[in-house]
């Protein structure tokens, strides 16, 4: 019989996880309605399936090459908060939250100024056929207009989170992703006798649903939190030079996960649009399960944070092993999912046979997803809500150098050529990608948890 201590541990970190799982849930949806509904507009015009999706999945990218480099903003965020409600530093708590916002919205002011400039630099590296280059930008040039928003909600989320509130930050994040399953479909396909905007219409459903979401945010902290004492004041000098510092490093962190996920999808664009819409449809399903076991993550984060705060170590140390306990079940039930259903996801993101069946080869790489994700997701939480900054930076720096290492020496081992059209061309080409991938979860992994001693237990004492 599990003795009481355990039990409400346990109960605290599915009071976390839960609602953060049942958020995440929706967020996987997105991408994956967005990319169906591209998926089936290949009756308007010339343009066919690959080309649609490849819009959506370039466009997608230059959002991660900008919002990736303003990660601090949720995650520096709820490790500090988390530690400073350990600390049960209210006004602490209340002045990162305004800090952050106010940081948000600057950076969002530059991001509209730059909207341009960042586009063409963008398009220098990132290669495209002419069809999938005019979507892609097209995309773009619409859902910019939502970065006040988004900024500000990584601010919110990161908030909810140190706050140990993960019930808000579910309400805001289904919001967000709700209405914009439900805007997107409505804008693009219409509704009744309105035939909608076509492919804009996946675009501005963005829009409405960030601005959606950051209204229920705003909503939330003015009537939940109404009694704390919010108010823009800057730390001293050493307090500010701490907080740069880990806000540098988590930027270096963001620039290697770009860089990775750059370099995934501009290798695959070289080999032609229906394997570029096949590569974007196999991450995607991929990534189902870090949605999933992020829940877990972000109670790690939140309870790591926390006990940091009250110097308490031995509870820091049992939340880090159970919190791994139920990730490592999560995946457990992956592997059966991706095993079982691997097929049916693909049917769920195109009606396209020639997108569908150039998928189909790789489906078995779903099955490492969930081991070898599991404890480099959980290990990323755990490590934000202790602000261990330099060592997620640090892990992020090997795993791109794993990427490359393993890409470049299997291109020249294999010789495969590095763009081109050809079925057999493709199957090694992917492997090859995949293979790169998961080398980057295995660095990230290893460096971490030969850390975490020094870098998290250490923190508590």
């Amino acid at each position: 019989m599990t003795h009481p201590p355990t039990t409400k541990l346990n109960k605290e970190i599915l009071r976390l996880a839960i609602p953060s799982i049942l958020a995440n849930l929706t967020v996987p949806l997105v991408g994956m309605v967005d990319i169906a509904v591209a998926g089936h507009l290949h009756h308007l015009g010339t343009l066919g399936t690959a080309a649609f999706i490849g819009g959506i999945t370039i466009g997608s990218l230059l959002f991660d090459l900008l919002y990736w480099n303003f990660a601090f903003l949720r995650v520096g965020t709820g490790g500090l908060v988390a530690q400073a409600y350990g600390s049960n530093d209210k006004e602490e708590c209340a002045n990162v939250f305004v800090r952050s916002v106010v940081l948000a919205l600057c950076s969002a002011a530059v991001i509209l100024l730059l909207q341009w400039p960042f586009q063409k630099l963008a398009f220098l590296v990132v290669k495209t056929t002419p069809a999938v280059h005019d979507l892609a930008l097209r995309y773009f040039f619409i859902r910019i207009w939502a970065a006040p928003a988004t900024l500000s909600l990584m601010a919110f989320r990161g908030w909810f989170v140190g706050m140990q509130d993960s019930f808000s930050s579910m309400l805001t994040d289904l919001t967000v992703n709700l209405v914009n399953i439900v805007a997107s479909i409505v804008l693009t396909l219409g509704i009744g006798s309105w035939h909608g905007l076509g492919f804009n219409g996946i675009a501005l459903g963005t829009v409405v649903a960030q601005y959606a979401g950051l209204l229920l945010a705003i909503a939330i902290v003015a009537t939940k939190y109404h009694n704390m004492p919010f108010s823009l004041q800057w730390p001293g000098r050493e307090k500010l030079r701490t907080y740069m510092r880990m806000n540098n490093d988590l930027f270096i962190r963001s620039l290697c996960f770009i860089a990775i996920y750059i370099g995934f999808t501009t290798l695959a664009a070289r080999y032609g649009d229906v394997f570029l819409s096949a590569t974007s449809i196999i991450m995607k399903i991929l990534m189902l399960f870090s949605y999933i076991t992020d829940g877990f993550a972000y109670s790690g984060e939140a309870l790591a944070g926390r006990f940091i705060g009250e110097r308490n170590k031995s509870e820091l140390r049992r939340t880090v092993r159970y919190v791994f306990l139920w990730s490592m079940g999560v995946a457990g039930l992956f592997m059966a999912v991706y095993g079982l259903g691997g097929d049916w996801l693909v049917s769920l993101m195109t009606d396209d046979e020639t997108v569908a069946n150039a998928c189909h080869p790789f489906l078995w790489w779903l099955l490492l997803m969930p081991p070898l994700g599991c404890v480099a997701f959980t290990w990323d939480g755990i490590y934000t809500g202790a602000t261990a900054s330099r060592a997620i930076r640090n892990a992020m720096i090997l795993a791109i150098a794993a990427f490359a290492i393993v890409y470049i020496a299997g291109t020249l081992c294999t010789h495969i050529p590095t763009e081109g059209s050809d079925q057999q061309l493709e199957i090694g080409a992917m492997n090859l990608l995949m293979a790169a991938y998961f080398a980057h979860l295995i660095a990230r992994t290893i460096h971490l948890t030969l850390r975490y001693n020094t870098d998290v237990l250490a923190r508590a004492e």
